[in-house]
């Protein structure tokens, strides 16, 4: 299931209104939301034009309350975390994310993703993400952990729906390599270094 198929179903019915954040200079999945009858906004301090866009942090936004907000890969850079997060519980109720696990990297994903890194540019396919998993870790040790975020969470919301999901694919940009990691992620030979999460905020009148 895509990302945005995803955020739909666990939205309110629509139309609702709904905030991305980290919608990026690409406008995000605001355009499909638009598309699925929502009121939705991007914010990104490297948001594009447009009415439907904020260039600024979604901290210092001033736009009243949201029925929901979603991000794809954001909260794991976020600082200072635990204001974030209660600005976020300030401005919806309803939370939609996907998140980055970088620290369920074990030595059999790391040998797995590093050959296919290798066998994809012999390939002459460049893919998105670093030739060595190590040097990128030591030089992004500001990131947050998967445990810190959902422990962060949990103080604010009630989960109402987790599961772990392949990352690497994204770095490695293979036109098979989605399935060939979810195939190895289910048998066990490799470890999940994504997950989707949603919740619903405990100071909500829906908590």
């Amino acid at each position: 299931m895509e990302f945005t198929a995803f955020v739909l179903s666990q939205l309110p019915p629509a139309p609702a209104r709904v905030l991305e954040i980290g919608c990026g200079p690409d406008g995000g999945i605001v355009p499909a939301l638009v598309d699925a009858g929502h009121d939705a906004i991007g914010v990104d301090p490297r948001a594009p034009d447009g009415e439907r866009f904020r260039a600024t942090a979604f901290q210092e936004l001033d736009e009243g309350r949201f029925d929901a907000v979603v991000g794809e890969r954001v909260l794991h850079h976020v600082e200072p975390l635990g204001p974030s997060l209660d600005r976020l519980a300030e401005l919806a109720p309803t939370l939609v994310l996907e998140e980055f696990a970088w620290e369920q990297m074990d030595e059999p994903t790391r040998d797995w993703y590093e050959s296919q890194h290798r066998l994809l540019r012999a390939a002459g396919v460049e893919p998105n993400g670093p030739p060595d998993f190590a040097r990128w870790e030591d030089e992004h040790d500001d990131l947050h952990r998967s445990d810190t975020l959902r422990r962060e969470l949990a103080e604010r919301y009630e989960d109402n729906h987790f599961e772990w999901r392949p990352y690497l694919y994204r770095w490695l940009a293979g036109p098979s390599t989605e399935p060939l990691e979810e195939t190895l992620i289910r048998s066990g030979a490799i470890r999940p270094l994504g997950f989707r999460w949603a919740g619903v905020s405990r100071s909500s009148p829906q908590g």
